[in-house]
């Protein structure tokens, strides 16, 4: 590894947010924040918009703000608002649009091997320094770097070769092969200041929370597991101008005070996120507006291929069938869920029903236990304690019980579960949710965010070495190179066959993500289909 990646696998798998919630901070980060302690301040500095703005986040803010490796829920979403990609998508459609670069290449340069940029003329970093060529080129260089472990390199280095600085203020990128699928990603490579981030320590510096962009909000405080506030920038000359002078982002992971903060007449907040489903009827009853977004946010299952008997997929095919998820989609999810019938969601471009559906089948369940030659199966579900999922639990336990497997639930911290499998500790089956949605809708991405040999995912399971597994990492190669986009998208949906079929990460519903906001004060609001806000087309109403 790189000196400014010291820190090590460790602190990748730490603060990347990529185990579904982010990981604790020590007290002393604080020292490295500045501005207010308290909550209700949205920051010291003017800058330009026309009013104040609060939100509540149910997810931690102390992940890791580095964007190029950041997979928290709360930084992840703050990042979109501090820096800008060449190209940056809608956060619903996912069409993409100019950001630092002056256009998106047109059809015919995307059907290339090179992507030519011109950067936006007057464009600074929030310390006032312009941005140029280096600083795309230093961003990219990161994620490339195979001495650099990155979550964005996953999303780039099997298509892209290099990016070159051609003027002051152009570069250009040379893909290994014609991707046009790639232009979307381009806003997961956020560029950043190269004079800031490539002193000694910045990387750690951003990880715990230093944020210097080109957008249009600057951060100007950070306090972990309690707020982090926003500033519009007067400078920025981009396409999404800020419309709130000031913007205070509450991190409130429980459910409870979360409601109450943006709930009756002396609200203290205008919108929230992840909005429980028993809520949803009061808070409309209160005038506001509730809705959701549908997409690939689900619980998963995730089995310990080394931990006889789920190295046998009759075993895992079993466990699925025995589901009731009817019942878990009425009671736990209040119907607002939907059984998976693919890795990916219903709304996904690429999805199609795969050849293994797990229909509610308990009597198919036994049949396959008695063929694996499974009795008497005793197993300790390890969860995270994530409220929805929590809930979801005496189902998946109820099923399991009537099919003769003795289940006992076992919720913990998040970080406390995947720090036992960071460890290499054994488990049998973990309960979790997941959505790669927040990176986008490519269902190659998607697959080589949860599956790869070198994948973390992969490595939790232990299953990279299966020979099912090396044939379907063949198969994703061959089709992320497939430049007919008809013939990719089957061969995609082929090999979720396999994936549905060897259920060693495997969804169980698909649920929704709810918003809730005060149309009175904030209008151009969206209901995400991943956790998190977007406020860049968002005003007061």
């Amino acid at each position: 590894m790189s000196d400014h990646d010291a820190t090590g696998r460790r602190s990748f798998l730490k603060y990347t947010g990529a185990l579904g919630a982010a990981a604790a901070v020590s007290a002393s980060l604080s020292a490295c924040s500045s501005g207010p302690k308290s909550t209700n301040d949205t920051g010291d500095d003017d800058g330009g918009g026309s009013t104040s703005l609060t939100a509540v986040i149910g997810y931690g803010n102390d992940g890791s703000w580095d964007p190029t490796q950041t997979a928290s829920a709360f930084a992840m979403a703050g990042n979109q608002h501090i820096y800008e990609g060449l190209v940056d998508t809608d956060p619903i459609t996912r069409a993409p649009y100019a950001a630092l670069a002056t256009e998106v290449p047109d059809e015919a340069q995307l059907k290339g091997a090179t992507w030519r940029f011109t950067l936006r003329q007057g464009a600074k970093w929030h310390d006032g320094k312009p941005v140029t060529a280096d600083d795309v080129v230093f961003v990219f260089d990161r994620i490339l770097d195979p001495k650099t472990q990155t979550l964005a390199k996953g999303f780039f280095e099997s298509w892209l070769k290099e990016v070159r600085k051609t003027g002051d203020s152009s570069v250009e990128l040379v893909l290994k092969f014609p991707f046009p699928e790639g232009v979307a990603r381009l806003t997961l490579a956020k560029i950043m200041p190269k004079h800031v981030f490539s002193q000694p320590g910045a990387w750690d510096d951003a990880m715990k929370g230093k944020a210097v962009g080109s957008g249009p909000y600057r951060q100007t405080s950070h306090q972990p597991k309690t707020n982090t506030t926003f500033a519009a920038f007067d400078d920025y000359n981009g396409p999404r101008r800020p419309a709130f002078k000031k913007m205070n982002w509450l991190t409130i992971v429980d459910a409870a005070p979360r409601v109450a903060k943006i709930s009756g007449g002396s609200a203290d907040a205008q919108i929230a996120d992840n909005i429980p489903y028993a809520n949803i009827q009061r808070l409309q009853q209160d005038g506001l507006t509730v809705e959701g977004g549908a997409g690939m946010n689900n619980l998963f299952l995730m089995f310990n291929t080394a931990h006889k008997p789920f190295d046998d997929v009759r075993v895992r095919q079993a466990l699925h069938y025995a589901i009731d998820t009817k019942k878990m989609i009425e009671v736990a999810l209040k119907g607002h869920g939907k059984a998976a019938r693919s890795f990916l969601d219903e709304g996904n471009p690429t999805f199609r029903p795969a050849r293994t559906v797990y229909a509610y089948d308990p009597e198919k369940a036994k049949k396959l236990l008695k063929e694996a030659g499974v009795s008497g199966l005793r197993i300790n579900l390890m969860a995270v304690n994530v409220s929805w999922i929590v809930d979801c639990l005496p189902t998946v336990k109820a099923s399991w019980d009537a099919i003769g497997v003795q289940t006992t639930l076992d919720p913990q911290e998040t970080t406390a579960v995947f720090t036992k499998m960071d460890q290499k500790k054994d488990y049998q089956v973990v309960a979790a949710a997941s959505n790669p949605n927040q990176f986008g809708l490519d269902a190659d991405l998607i697959m080589r965010y949860n599956y790869g040999p070198d994948n973390l995912w992969m490595g939790y399971a232990r299953w990279a070495d299966d020979p099912t597994a090396k044939q379907l990492f063949r198969q994703m190669d061959q089709a992320t190179r497939e430049p007919d986009a008809a013939r990719k998208k089957t061969m995609i949906q082929d090999y979720l066959d396999t994936v549905a079929e060897q259920a060693v990460i495997y969804p169980v519903v698909h649920n929704e993500l709810m918003t809730a906001w005060d149309a009175h004060k904030i209008t151009g609001v969206r209901a995400q289909p991943y956790p998190g806000i977007n406020l860049l087309k968002a005003h007061p109403a």
